[in-house]
């Protein structure tokens, strides 16, 4: 069952339109679990990814670049410039992914500085208005707003607008392509202006659902490149995130032929990284560990950056980087004012780009460390060493697979590494791990409001379809004493029209459903019966917690006028 609340109110928004100038164009393409070994520009003959790989040799690559271990934070790092625990975000599902209504987003920047905005593909960072992109400084949205998706053939998104229109669409074709259909699309309809896109595709990420086309090329293949531990490797996995990988690399030479195409690709800047590392066990560099680990595996990523018109080709950047780096650099790239009153952690990293040898030697940057966090664990990196979550210390120039404890020989830095760790916990980590902030419903801006299974709780023998909440829906619905409850906070006092999307065999049609807000309830008869059959098409490997999904069907259970404030649905 999902439930979707409407606020009756009707407005408009006027936007001035700015005149093109010579601002530079901004896409950034970020990927879903895609590990830094998943790229033929990184030694891995297992699969090829020229287009990809040559925004690199086109452009600038920067040797050691991190990012988070899981999917939110590190989308809200690069959203904000800031390091995810600061921001809000604590997590991947259930509310934590969500970014403070206080923070300042890069689109917010760009937005400000007259560029076209758009979010296309995973958001990830907050469903309900005013978490949702449309009202983080995207114009345009087309995607889906969790973290996770069930369903990669001709899925169910949302398109949504600044002014507040938003609409449940299908799209047509396997879901890469889809998202890149809608950045062209996007490219194309705002090529006489300066834009900035942001183009998150959410493959490699499970489930392993493959095209023919991909998969064809790597099903029977020996896979020669293994993971360091390749006892836990499941080929099969390997083979579907290859494929997955190659349809990547596709798609992103689509758009970079449409740049091409449109004279657009001088004066475009290109951003390419991944959000965290490998979400299984395969070749990624010799590393250690993957998706969801806080060591050198799971949270380093590629970063190419392509400039054609400033940034040299073949250009190394030395030293090391993060995602909360990427806010302030952009911003200096193309000369937009920085608009966020928040302390950023990242810093510019512009003059590298573009070959400023006096600046590559700041003592900043050549000194600074980077801090990674998942679950109340913590490393710390610099150039040359890397404290991990246990507090031991490895020399990552001469042992980058993490084999040798190196802090008997260095014991000054192990103790200052201990120390600077212990300082960012005080700093950075919220006092307090309880998320308590309710789903807002009811704003005038956005009148729609959709709260999705996986924001809401249920009792009793109501169970949910799969144990991860990201995508599952609610089932087993049998007793007049269960519940599906949603914490919520209204903004608007009015009349609310409530609508449930739900799915019900014919020996249950007529039950008869209560909808409590607050004090005030309606009943609504379920009718007709709706049970389709669930979409379990093309997945290379077996779901393992995830659920298959299936067609649901709206219905209106009736309207209720509601005070504003916070309560229980």
């Amino acid at each position: 069952m999902r439930a979707l609340l409407a606020v009756a109110f009707v407005y408009s928004i006027s936007i001035s339109t700015q005149a093109a100038d010579s601002k530079p164009n901004v896409i950034v393409i970020l990927t879903d679990d895609q590990g830094w070994g998943d790229l033929s520009l990184h030694g891995n003959t297992n699969l090829k990814t020229p287009r990809v790989d040559s925004i690199a040799k086109d452009g600038a690559q920067f040797e050691h670049f991190y990012v988070c271990a899981v999917c939110a934070p590190t989308r809200a790092e690069f959203l904000t410039g800031r390091y995810h625990p600061r921001t809000g975000v604590r997590g991947v599902s259930t509310g934590q992914e969500r970014l403070n209504l206080d923070e300042v987003t890069i689109a917010d920047t760009f937005h400000a500085a007259g560029y076209r905005t758009a979010s296309i593909g995973k958001w990830h960072n907050g469903s309900q208005w005013p978490y949702h992109p449309c009202a983080r400084g995207f114009d345009e949205f087309y995607g889906f707003t969790s973290g996770h998706w069930g369903e990669y053939f001709d899925p169910p998104l949302e398109r949504a607008t600044r002014e507040g229109k938003t609409e449940i669409v299908r799209g047509k074709g396997f879901i890469a392509d889809v998202f890149t259909d809608e950045a062209l699309r996007f490219i194309e309809a705002n090529k006489a202006q300066p834009f900035f896109c942001y183009l998150t595709y959410n493959t490699p990420h499970s489930p392993f659902s493959v095209p023919d086309e991909d998969w064809n090329r790597h099903k029977d293949n020996p896979v020669k490149m293994r993971g360091a531990d390749g006892d836990k490797e499941d080929l099969q996995v390997t083979r579907s995130a290859l494929a997955l990988c190659e349809n990547l690399d596709r798609n992103i030479g689509r758009v970079l032929d449409k740049l091409k195409d449109l004279k657009l690709a001088d004066n475009t800047i290109v951003v390419y990284f991944h959000d965290n590392g490998p979400n299984s066990f395969r070749w990624n560099g010799g590393m250690k560990g993957k998706k969801g680990s806080v060591d050198e595996g799971g949270i380093r990523s590629p970063l190419f950056v392509r400039w054609p018109a400033k940034i040299k080709p073949g250009t190394v950047v030395g030293g090391i980087a993060g995602a909360i780096d990427l806010l302030p650099t952009l911003a200096a790239l193309t000369k937009t004012p920085e608009i966020s009153k928040q302390e950023l952690d990242g810093l510019d990293l512009s003059q590298f780009l573009l070959g400023n040898l006096k600046e590559m030697k700041s003592t900043t940057y050549a000194l600074r460390p980077i801090y990674s966090h998942q679950n109340g664990k913590v490393s710390l990196r610099t150039s040359g060493f890397r404290l991990d979550d246990r507090g031991v210390l490895y020399d990552m120039v001469n042992d980058h697979g993490q084999t040798k404890d190196a802090s008997r020989d260095h014991p000054d830095t192990t103790v200052g590494f201990t120390a600077s760790v212990k300082g960012w916990r005080d700093r950075v980590l919220p006092a307090s791990k309880k998320d308590d902030r309710p789903y807002p419903v009811g704003y005038k801006e956005f009148p729609v409001t959709y709260l999705p299974a996986r924001d809401g709780n249920s009792t009793g023998t109501v169970k949910r379809t799969g144990p991860a909440p990201n995508c599952s829906y609610f089932t087993n619905w049998t007793s007049k004493d269960d519940r599906i409850t949603w914490d919520i906070e209204i903004d608007q006092a009015g009349k609310y029209e409530i609508e449930a999307f739900y799915t019900v065999s014919s020996d249950d049609v007529g039950a008869t459903v209560e909808t409590k807000v607050g004090a005030k309830s309606i009943t609504a008869k379920v009718t007709p019966a709706w049970d389709p059959s669930l979409n379990e098409h093309d997945d290379r490997v077996p779901r393992k917690g995830e659920s298959y999904q299936k067609e649901f069907r709206p219905l209106v259970l009736g309207s209720i006028e509601l005070p504003p404030g916070r309560t229980m649905l």
